[in-house]
């Protein structure tokens, strides 16, 4: 059973992996014996990338803003190249911009969706190339809650996310059957920088604690069982879910 779950010696590019969920996830993988390829446009993640590779497999780092295509596909070249080779690809970057609806500027607007949806599919897609042509791997996008419902003053975040969440069960029609398994992870309430502002909001924070029954924030360490679920072979014929991660938050 232990080895279904095995992904020792395995390949991963990780986006967003300087801070927060993408940093915790990145850690959870390279316990699990997996090199790293870690992309942010955070200067840290160097450092990151250092005491990760001091500690087990190998990390490298590649430092990129990924609201530019052209960045976007020389960090993933660079990637792949370092890695010698490519086995799972975690989406995980992403960026909010907190607004009333009628108040959102285009640039915010504009931002969030190059963010948060664009450069995912565009990852997928040169992942795809890899895996398909090689008949095997693993991509997890990672959706949201807001996949779900629409939030509230977050109407950029919300329809990435939605995206997300479409593009996700697209490409797994698409590539199923060519051996490549697509899904994403559905992050419920989590503690990060980016949840700052609804932490902080006392009657915010109440609102949401009181709809989760576990009772608490997520951590970043809480994602990382269903990231070895969905990179593993346990998963082998998994394809085109949203697996949530949310302290019961749906189920309520």
């Amino acid at each position: 059973m232990s080895d279904q779950f095995s992904i020792a010696g395995k390949k991963a590019i990780v986006t967003g992996a300087g801070r927060g969920l993408g940093c915790g996830m990145a850690e959870g993988l390279h316990k699990a014996g997996v090199e790293l390829a870690l992309i942010d446009a955070l200067d840290n993640i160097h450092q990151v990338a250092r005491q990760m590779d001091a500690q087990g497999p190998r990390a490298i780092a590649i430092q990129a803003d990924l609201s530019k295509r052209d960045d976007l596909r020389r960090a993933f070249q660079e990637a792949v190249d370092g890695l010698g080779g490519l086995d799972i690809l975690l989406n995980n970057v992403g960026i909010t911009r907190w607004s009333k609806a009628e108040e959102m500027s285009e640039a915010d607007w504009d931002i969030v969706l190059e963010v948060n949806l664009n450069s995912l599919f565009f990852m997928a897609q040169l992942a795809g190339q890899v895996m398909l042509k090689q008949g095997h791997g693993k991509i997890v996008n990672i959706a949201s809650l807001l996949s779900f419902g629409g939030g509230y003053l977050t109407v950029g975040y919300a329809a990435s996310k939605g995206g997300v969440a479409q593009m996700t069960k697209a490409l797994a029609n698409e590539w199923a059957s060519q051996g490549v398994n697509v899904n994403a992870i559905a992050p419920g309430y989590m503690a990060t920088e980016m949840n700052i502002p609804l932490m902080e909001d006392p009657e915010r924070n109440k609102l949401i604690m009181d709809r989760v029954p576990a009772g608490r924030w997520g951590l970043p360490e809480d994602l990382v069982g269903a990231l070895i679920f969905l990179a593993s072979p346990a998963s082998d014929y998994v394809h085109g879910i949203l697996l949530p991660v949310d302290g019961g938050f749906l189920a309520r």
